[in-house]
């Protein structure tokens, strides 16, 4: 990919797949970054930075929304 081309969130995170795979399989984070998308070390960390925030961050809505659903529930008297 070319320097400016803009790439879409498939596209990144397809790189960031793969990346991961080459990183589990053994190969040090600077080669896999280089081999798939030449993002540079510390974006690729601040990638997996942002995906681990983003689970995270799902993770607590969806307590919140099933809370906020057992609330609603005691509130009409289904429970």
């Amino acid at each position: 990919m070319r320097r400016g081309q803009k790439t879409s969130a498939e596209q990144v995170e397809l790189k960031l797949r793969q990346i991961e795979v080459q990183t589990a399989r053994g190969k040090s984070l600077a080669l896999a970054c280089k081999a798939y998308g030449g993002l540079q070390v510390d974006q690729a960390r601040k990638m997996k930075d942002l995906e681990r925030e983003n689970v995270r961050l799902r993770r607590l809505v969806a307590d919140l929304s099933l809370e906020k659903q057992v609330l609603a529930d005691i509130a009409s008297g289904n429970l």
